[in-house]
């Protein structure tokens, strides 16, 4: 009578869930900002990957294009970049996450910035409320 074993093909199932699990919060990438809780619809699942401009609470700047996207950007910089990629990509959503806590005013200047990059729109990236009223 043949039998299968399947102990050792459990033993490595467990050994990859253990290090997915170890890996999974590693993998969270970008600049720690504390976002503003808005009731608001979520993106739809089939646009495109964003561009995301990051204003931290000290008010710098964070493009999330490039393999240095912790990296903090200078006004000029933002500029140009986001216009490449808006030259070879139009249709490219744009986006701006502003620290709660950050000055009214370096968000404003972010948006001003990307309409010089030729962004047609910005839109204004929030958290979910914790305890929506109804």
């Amino acid at each position: 009578m043949a039998e299968i074993n399947v102990v050792p093909y459990i033993d490595v199932m467990l050994v990859l869930l253990i290090i997915f699990m170890i890996t999974a919060p590693l993998l969270a990438q970008g600049v720690k900002v504390e976002l503003p809780q808005a009731a608001s619809k979520p993106l739809p699942p089939e646009s495109k990957e964003p561009l995301v401009v990051t204003v931290d609470v000290a008010g710098k700047y964070y493009l999330n294009i490039g393999d240095r996207q912790e990296q903090e950007v200078d006004e000029e910089t933002l500029v140009q970049r986001v216009a490449a990629v808006l030259g070879r990509t139009p249709e490219t959503p744009v986006l701006v996450r502003g620290d709660h806590a950050v000055d009214y005013g370096r968000v404003v200047r972010a948006m001003s910035l990307l309409q010089q990059a030729g962004a047609p729109g910005v839109g204004l990236m929030t958290d979910p409320e914790q305890n929506p009223k109804r």
